[in-house]
């Protein structure tokens, strides 16, 4: 399914790509040729900033999002996929997060905040929040790379900031 958000913005999907018609691509995402999103895919660019900003979702060219991926952005952040990447199935990419190049992101991993270089590796059920990894790091399974902190307030920030969503999708859900 393809929908704008409560901003009025529609994807943009190369004609060359495929979206699997189960997959949800909400709002200001870019999507580039040659680019497969899979079954249940959920990707959606719909939370602003304080002053209304919205950074897109981009996918690079050749890409592949695969089945029950979910990819959103706290407070409008950025989120860039690099070219021929592998997003593994069930896994979350939560922005601000860029990903480079030829990247693999295993099976229920989690990309929080981060910045991941050209070709690296990051096996299945890893987290990955707040850092910046090399171009051809490895990361093994389970593994967690992080800060440990107080999440309080990202708690209460993600509460009110979906309780705007509703307004904004109440107020479109009759076109939808």
């Amino acid at each position: 399914m393809i929908r704008r958000n409560p901003n009025g913005d529609l994807p943009a999907i190369h004609s060359n790509a495929f979206i699997d018609p189960t997959a949800i691509i909400c709002g200001k995402v870019i999507v580039d040729r040659h680019v497969f999103i899979g079954p249940y895919a959920v990707i959606r660019a719909d939370e602003t900033d304080d002053h209304g900003n919205l950074h897109p979702i981009h996918i690079g060219e050749g890409t592949n999002i695969q089945d029950g991926v979910v990819m959103h952005s706290k407070d409008g952040g950025p989120i860039s996929i690099g070219k021929h990447t592998s997003i593994a199935h069930r896994a979350i990419v939560h922005g601000p997060c860029q990903v480079g190049d030829r990247v693999f992101v295993g099976f229920n991993s989690v990309l929080f905040n981060c910045t991941i270089g050209d070709g690296c590796a990051i096996r299945h059920n890893a987290v990955i929040d707040g850092m910046t990894l090399p171009a051809n790091f490895y990361i093994p399974s389970t593994s967690r790379i992080g800060p440990d902190t107080d999440i309080t307030a990202f708690s209460e920030s993600v509460s009110d900031t979906n309780l705007q969503l509703v307004q904004g999708y109440k107020r479109i859900q009759n076109e939808l």
